[in-house]
């Protein structure tokens, strides 16, 4: 034992002094001044509502992406008085490390720390990559994940041929998996790198499989690690995002209509606030409120009024002039409807009560009028390819009630042949014509109140969401007269049952609300189109002084934007270049630095592509800022373009020591550059009008001036 101690103990670190240097700079760079200006600045306002929701617990939907961002910018605010530096510094600090995961992505690519240098200067010095991650949005923070993912899986990959298998070699493959699955989390935009490093993961599997020298259960193990902690975990850790999310908002709030009338009785407060008790079992004689499942453009109810269709519309078509019925998206009164056995005349639920099920045929008496529900061979006022749906008055002009429903229980499999409150989803079949109650999403005119048209459709054979309701408020009728029936109508039903659903089944309906639902179409002032970010041919003004022109614009650094465009172009060129001489048995590169090359344009040129081309495909309202993500690859491919070149292009001395000189000028004035317009990225100083009239190095920038 006292022998064993005399032993040395040798401790060895290896610290990069030039990392730690850029990771100080980038931290100052990016939280400098972070606390101005002390206000809401151009998206914090959208992000700032659902923090405050977060606080709140209250339940919300945001279709810009899961809510992994949103949590994120959250915890700023569980820090006590709420300053804006607290709620700006986890979006700026990402920033900040997203230069350090630069310059060792480059080094993973086998290239030297002094392209990674050049690497992580031009992030830091990116003047729209610092605008943005000084305030409390998204993109630095999945920019950061993105980066993460990348480092994490050419450090896996690298260890491949020597530490397969060790702890090392583990933790970078569930790293990879882990970034993924927290870029995805923050936007969905990180899906589109994490599969672009499927792609790659999958085609290094694929070497794996046809390397000989590896025994079958080695090659079994490789591809069985990389399911798990490539496919399995991330789709483990986004469920794990949600179920956070859907256990802290568990409160009724203000995005809760868009959802089922099942999700939203699964809130405190709210529609399960009114639900709460209900009966479960819609029986005769009941009262009920009925949704459309689909509720497209806005969640809303069958509905009737005391108004009637017009004898003929303005296109000089007739009607029946019976009674409206509509969808309408409000709580109302006349939303409430009567389930009546067409054999008998109560309109009262029986003791013990009879459940409607299955292939029942009802009739639907409407509450406060006591018209049934009807349709009939007459055109619907906006849609005249279906049946008008009303609500039967008898005229005596040999036009009978059809006043007949079959109902449908479409979810019968998992919710039984009992007709139940909220789980339902029913189809309502029209026994006389065959014709199917659905909501056609066409807003009628003025005469209707601009309230949804109800149709009947006869001809579609292809069940759609648009033709089933569910009961979402439920009582048990006790009235028969009339008079006594609208004042029990009027009156709030307090019940008893809710029914809370699985997390699964929110999950699911969640991400469909979110991908179905979209932002108004509205034209910002400020959108811009995919072709534009690439020269930078537009920007965003964030903020203006409410006095002085001070201001803080996303604007690029131009130098960084043109340059990154051009390596692009020239690594494709010198790509094919070497591609064809290698097809002709001419090899002017060693084997491995053609291996360098092609992983250096599947990470850095696959990142550009999968986070820019998608964006042709959307419909939705586009931002400069969508771009950074692939920007940011862009301007790693940067660096090595410019050492393959200074190494395998350029032969002799004078003309490497040229490009040399004109390398160092080139950085140098993307740093002059960064400084000309760091007063529009931090908003200080403020700048007169000619300074920021000599700003406007392009005419399609919008760079606010005021004139004194």
């Amino acid at each position: 034992m006292l022998e064993l101690l005399k032993l040395p103990i040798i401790v060895t670190v290896h610290v990069d002094v030039v990392l730690i240097i850029l990771t100080a700079l980038g931290v100052g760079s990016r939280l400098w001044g972070l606390s101005y200006p002390k206000a809401v600045v151009f998206d914090e306002v959208y992000y700032g509502q659902f923090v405050s929701l977060y606080m709140k617990q209250m339940f919300f939907i945001d279709d810009s992406g899961p809510p992994l961002g949103h949590m994120i910018l959250a915890v700023g605010e569980y820090t006590g008085n709420v300053p804006v530096w607290n709620l700006r510094f986890l979006p700026a600090l990402a920033g900040a490390l997203c230069i350090s995961l630069a310059y060792q992505i480059i080094v993973e690519l086998k290239y030297s720390h002094f392209s990674a240098l050049i690497a992580a200067l031009l992030i830091m010095f990116e003047n729209s990559l610092i605008t943005q991650s000084r305030f409390m949005l998204l993109e630095s923070i999945l920019i950061f994940f993105v980066l993460l993912a990348v480092l994490s899986y050419l450090k896996f990959y690298n260890m491949q041929k020597g530490s397969s298998f060790s702890l090392r070699w583990w933790f970078w493959l569930f790293l990879t998996g882990t970034a993924c699955a927290l870029a995805i989390g923050v936007k969905y935009m990180g899906l589109f790198t994490y599969l672009l490093l499927l792609a790659i993961a999958g085609v290094h599997t694929w070497q794996i499989i046809g390397d000989t020298s590896l025994s079958n259960v080695t090659v079994l193990c490789h591809a069985l690690a990389r399911i798990c902690a490539l496919l399995v975990l991330p789709v483990i850790l986004y469920l794990g995002f949600f179920y956070i999310h859907l256990t802290l908002l568990y409160r009724s709030g203000p995005h809760d209509q868009i959802m089922t009338s099942t999700f939203q009785a699964s809130l405190e407060g709210g529609l399960a606030r009114i639900t709460q008790g209900q009966p479960l079992e819609i029986a005769y004689g009941s009262q009920i409120t009925l949704r459309n499942v689909w509720s497209k453009p806005v969640p809303c109810w069958l509905h009737s009024h005391k108004n009637m269709y017009p004898i003929r519309y303005e296109s000089g078509r007739g009607s029946s002039h019976q009674q409206q019925v509509t969808c309408y998206p409000f709580k109302d009164v006349n939303n409430w409807w009567i389930v009546k056995d067409p054999g008998k005349q109560e309109l009262v639920v029986g003791n013990p009560p009879r459940p409607v099920r299955h292939g029942d045929i009802v009739q639907l008496v409407h509450g406060m009028t006591a018209r049934y529900l009807n349709t009939h061979d007459v055109a619907a006022p906006m849609s005249p390819h279906w049946q008008e749906v009303s609500c039967y008055i008898d005229y005596n002009i040999s036009m009978p009630s059809q006043n007949l429903w079959k109902v449908e229980i479409v979810n019968r499999d998992s919710e039984n042949e009992v007709w139940k409150t909220i789980l339902s989803e029913v189809k309502l079949l029209h026994v006389n014509t065959s014709a199917v109650l659905k909501l056609s999403g066409t807003a009628l005119p003025d005469w209707g109140y601009h309230q949804l048209e109800i149709v009947g459709d006869k001809s579609s054979q292809v069940y759609h969401q648009n033709m089933a309701w569910n009961v979402e408020e439920h009582r048990y009728g006790k009235s028969e007269e009339q008079k006594e029936r609208e004042l029990e109508l009027q009156t709030p039903a307090q019940m008893d049952v809710s029914k809370n659903i699985s997390f699964m089944a929110k999950f699911l309906e969640l991400q469909l609300k979110m991908m179905m639902l979209k932002s108004e179409e509205t034209e910002h002032k400020y959108s811009s189109t995919p072709l534009e970010w690439i020269n930078m041919d537009t920007n965003i003004a964030y903020w203006l002084h409410p006095s002085t022109n001070a201001q803080i614009q996303l604007i690029g650094n131009i130098i960084t934007w043109s340059s990154a465009t051009a390596g692009l172009l020239v690594y494709l060129l010198l790509f094919f270049w070497h591609l064809l001489r290698q097809r002709r048995r001419i090899y002017t590169i060693p084997e491995d630095s053609w291996q360098h090359l092609v992983l250096a344009g599947a990470v850095c040129v696959g990142g550009w592509v999968v986070n820019y081309l998608p964006f042709f495909l959307m419909e939705k309202t586009l931002f400069l800022y969508h771009y950074l993500p692939g920007l940011t690859f862009k301007i790693l491919l940067l660096p090595i373009v410019l050492e393959h070149i200074h190494n395998h292009i350029l032969r002799s001395s004078i003309s490497r020591n040229t490009f040399n000189a004109v390398m160092l000028a080139w950085i140098s004035s993307i740093y002059l550059v960064y400084q000309t317009f760091s007063p529009l990225t931090y908003g200080y100083p403020a700048l007169s009008a000619a300074e920021l009239t000599g700003l406007r190095w392009k005419d399609n920038w919008d760079i606010l001036i005021r004139r004194r």
